[in-house]
């Protein structure tokens, strides 16, 4: 029997629930206002007090309204059709909803109970198998969706049988299964799983060795991100961090693509959702939406569904990724999930960390980077999902608390500055205050220095010092003139701006630069490194501008030119020609 309740109290969307039975940690529950029923979760439990968070608003809730727990936590629906839809942070389908505003109360079936799947058997009768085990497959716009024996499924199965290729609904039987007791168990296209509770489909979770080619060329030569990595990019408002994601989104090196965005600017999330639809996928020839997901929720919300959002989007990756996928995981932005953590901790009187979020941010935010990774799977086959999320600090401000909780959890850092958006230095990331904490792993830097270059890891980081001693040089030009300086530190900060134009900026809008393959960046950074350690011969500072200026705008032209194209190649010996110009002594 059900656990019912009546409302005690409320403290904005915070209920607190006289209840008359055993009540779980995040069970969810219903409150009954008037006839319509709100969503809500249970976060605490004290005595025969639950306090709930509800994930609507509770306008006209008044204590004594009965309430209904459900037996389960927040769940998402796993099955085909999750594909280029737009969900809400509870898995409502937006799309089905025809009101111009989200009506309190209406929940939404988030797959289509009508649609045929033309399945095609994996496995076979006889065969054992257990959690996340493939039984056949379906064609989910142009990805191979797996059905699976669902996660919730304990120890190991026999099968009893499995449906004969042909077309079926998500209800229909699939496959029947029989347990260690005898027991039969019939397994369908859909399943259900807790958001909260990370998805255990794999046999082992590997340290990432491979990079994952993101086509920016910031990330991936100087601050590298694993496949089943995790970064974060924190910023001010206006420096790119939501065209940069829209760039990962449509570059990186991944097979599905995953946008939280949960609880920004709602003009930044219809943005999103117009025009995201719109973008061309460069890897299939199609549109980028066919493999893309959308969970939205926009500041205006409850703060309890900004939170769930991001739970949802992971479970979802985790699902994909047990069918031996690469997802990219893009959350935007956290920061609206930690302020909703900040929110129901103060409602509960919790003891305030640093600027009142709750004392453990810390270990909440490792705990949900944690659930990215690569993964073995139990047949074998290698799958990862790779999470970058944003923080928007305030005033950009990168010692804040939830930027500062984050860095110790995310192994990449991608600081956007403000004097390089407004420069238009774009992707605004700061070369010196980023990193990548893989280039420090050992498997890392064999795969990079066999597989791009022997000596990749050590031109990365002298590329680095260089960039730094460039920036040095720079503010004692600053403050002592241009004549007040040695020739050598107008050169050197010349050299600093080689690779800042050439390989740290890119041009969004055309169609050769916005996007550089690995071989490509291998080459421009051999030449431009092949200039720094060069000394050059000049007479007066007045010489270093304008000649650095010759060798960088050449450069420029052959980042927007095809690589190895005839015009390429010229671009390439007209650089040849300006070095020639002056002596020049290359360092050993």
């Amino acid at each position: 029997m059900a656990t019912t309740g009546k409302v005690a109290g409320i403290i904005a969307n915070l209920v607190m629930v006289e209840v008359d039975g055993p009540v779980s940690q995040n069970e969810i529950c219903y409150i009954d206002v008037g006839g319509t029923k709100l969503m809500s979760e249970t976060i605490k439990i004290v005595g025969n007090t639950a306090y709930v968070q509800v994930f609507e608003s509770t306008r006209r809730m008044r204590a004594g309204n009965p309430v209904e727990f459900a037996g389960h936590m927040l769940e998402v629906t796993l099955g085909p059709g999750i594909l280029s839809r737009n969900y809400d942070g509870l898995q409502n389908d937006l799309d089905k909803m025809e009101q111009v505003f989200l009506q309190r109360g209406e929940y939404t079936y988030p797959l289509d109970e009508n649609k045929k799947w033309d399945f095609v058997p994996i496995a076979k009768a006889g065969e054992r198998v257990s959690a996340g085990s493939w039984l056949g497959e379906v064609k989910e716009n142009w990805i191979g969706h797996k059905i699976m024996v669902p996660f919730a499924f304990e120890g190991e199965y026999s099968i009893k049988s499995v449906a004969a290729a042909g077309s079926y609904g998500i209800h229909d039987t699939i496959a029947v299964l029989t347990d260690a007791k005898g027991q039969e168990r019939t397994v369908t296209m859909v399943q259900k799983w807790p958001v909260k509770l990370a998805v255990r489909a794999y046999k082992e979770k590997k340290r990432p060795f491979k990079i994952m080619e993101t086509g920016t060329r910031t990330i991936d030569t100087l601050n590298p991100i694993a496949e089943g990595g995790t970064g974060f990019i924190p910023g001010p408002f206006g420096c790119g961090k939501t065209v940069l994601q829209h760039s990962l989104a449509k570059f990186a090196e991944a097979d599905m693509i995953i946008v939280a965005a949960c609880g920004e600017r709602a003009n930044e999330v219809v943005e999103i959702f117009t025009e995201f639809p719109e973008l061309d996928d460069p890897r299939t020839g199609r549109k980028l939406m066919e493999r893309t997901t959308i969970i939205c929720n926009t500041s205006n919300m409850p703060v309890a569904a900004r939170e769930a959002s991001v739970y949802t989007a992971m479970t979802i990756a985790e699902y994909y990724r047990a069918m031996g996928l690469r997802i990219l995981l893009l959350a935007d932005s956290t920061s609206r999930w930690a302020q909703a953590l900040r929110e129901m901790s103060n409602r509960l009187e919790e003891l305030p960390g640093p600027d009142a979020f709750p004392m453990d941010l810390s270990a909440i935010v490792a705990n949900f980077y944690a659930r990215a990774g690569y993964v073995i799977l139990n047949n074998d086959q290698p799958a990862s999902i790779t999470f970058i999320g944003t923080v928007s600090p305030a005033g950009g401000n990168l010692k804040e608390p939830v930027t500062e909780s984050t860095k110790k959890a995310a192994r990449c850092f991608y600081a956007l500055a403000q004097p390089r958006a407004d420069s238009k230095r774009y992707p605004a990331i700061d070369p010196i205050d980023s990193y990548s904490k893989y280039l420090e792993y050992d498997e890392v830097q064999k795969y990079l220095n066999e597989k791009i270059h022997p000596e990749w890891v050590p031109n990365v980081y002298l590329s680095k010092d260089i960039l730094l001693r460039g920036r040095e040089a720079f503010e004692q030009i600053n403050i002592l003139g241009d004549d007040g300086v040695p020739i050598e530190y107008h050169e050197r900060y010349w050299k600093s701006e080689i690779i800042d134009f050439v390989i740290l900026q890119q041009d969004g809008f055309d169609k050769i630069d916005q996007s550089t393959p690995i071989e490509r960046q291998r080459f421009m950074l051999d030449r431009v490194l092949g200039i720094c350690k060069s000394s050059f011969k000049f007479d007066s500072f007045e010489e270093v501008n304008p000649y650095f200026k010759r060798i960088i705008n050449t450069f420029k032209q052959m980042n927007y030119s095809e690589f190895n194209s005839d015009k390429f190649k010229a671009l390439d010996a007209d650089l040849g020609k300006i070095l020639a110009e002056r002596e020049v002594v290359h360092a050993n």
